[in-house]
């Protein structure tokens, strides 16, 4: 497979972290373009592949993903030889789509009407997708707590998705760092791949500060 088959917008500063390290557990080749906030990512060139003018994105054999969810999902099922997703008829299927899409939806949610400093009405927090904070991250604690990764134990997509929110929310101070999260994340940052994405985000915020 030549590099060109996949390119992927970025910004080292950005979301687009959990992209890094999700092409990395792939370790397949991929083109990266580093955009920054000044103006590439508003460029009509770019708003052509995301019309929100937002990384990450990825041009995968001429088709554009974004929505990192779904670039995690998609990826996973294009190389299913790297086992990043449990197999169509397995039931653990269910589990891994409900949690990738959890991170994505209510947690994210929940987490940005904090940060905001939103406050809801009780009366209204039916409204929501999250219903309550609290309620939310107790969920998710529950959800990592009995197994090792979230698909029992076998590390998947919805692993890099959902450890990536918990970790970049806990070092923001947006999540609290209960003990079942600091594990978790403990795993996922031992792992080879992460910790390539890491050095390569290094490098490229290096290289864009110059």
């Amino acid at each position: 497979m030549s590099a060109s088959r996949l390119t992927f917008y970025s910004n080292p500063q950005s979301r687009a972290a959990v992209i890094h390290w999700m092409l990395e557990e792939l370790g397949e080749p991929y083109e990266t373009v580093y955009l920054n906030y000044q103006g590439d990512m508003k460029t009509p060139e770019y708003l052509a592949i995301n019309p929100m003018g937002k990384v990450p994105a990825i041009v995968h054999d001429g088709h554009v993903v974004t929505e990192g969810a779904a670039i995690c999902a998609f990826l996973a099922d294009q190389y299913p030889q790297k086992n990043l997703a449990p197999a169509i008829d397995s039931p653990m299927r269910g589990t891994y789509y409900r949690w990738l899409f959890f991170a994505a939806g209510p947690l994210e949610e929940a987490v940005t009407m904090k940060s905001l400093d939103m406050p809801i009405p009780a009366d209204k927090s039916a409204m929501l997708g999250f219903g309550t904070l609290e309620r939310t991250v107790d969920v998710l604690e529950q959800a990592i707590s009995s197994t090792t990764w979230i698909c029992g134990e076998q590390f998947t997509a919805a692993d890099v998705y959902v450890g990536s929110a918990i970790r970049f929310y806990m070092q923001f101070g947006v999540l609290q760092g209960r003990p079942a999260f600091k594990a978790y994340v403990d795993r996922l940052t031992q792992r080879a791949a992460y910790q390539r994405s890491v050095k390569i985000m290094e490098q490229a915020t290096a290289q864009l500060q110059r």
